[in-house]
């Protein structure tokens, strides 16, 4: 008996919700940055849930693109994030001025 369509669209909303509380209300990059990666995670849920349900491989297809990019953002993001708290020695987002012009 397969799981319906509509648990894996309640599951993505929860997460996506989460993801974006995250974003909203924590103030270390840190978590900001995973939150992000949460939310991505929940659209690739909502992705692969249609794609299964209509039979069609483009949803899934799509899916591997989005955690190519996702990955290279890991990258990248880290690397800043890593130099941030070199130069300035913590990671809250109130206290680091560096990237304010």
């Amino acid at each position: 008996m397969p799981v319906p369509v509509e648990y894996f669209q309640i599951l993505a909303g929860i997460l996506f919700a989460i993801g974006v509380m995250g974003v909203l209300f924590r103030r270390n990059l840190l978590i900001i940055f995973m939150s992000v990666e949460l939310m991505l995670n929940a659209a690739n849920i909502s992705l692969v849930a249609f794609s299964r349900s209509l039979n069609n491989i483009d949803g899934q297809v799509i899916v591997f693109f989005v955690l190519a990019v996702a990955a290279a953002e890991v990258a990248v993001g880290l690397a800043i994030i890593i130099d941030l708290f070199r130069k300035e020695g913590t990671v809250d987002v109130n206290r680091v001025r560096l990237l304010r012009g």
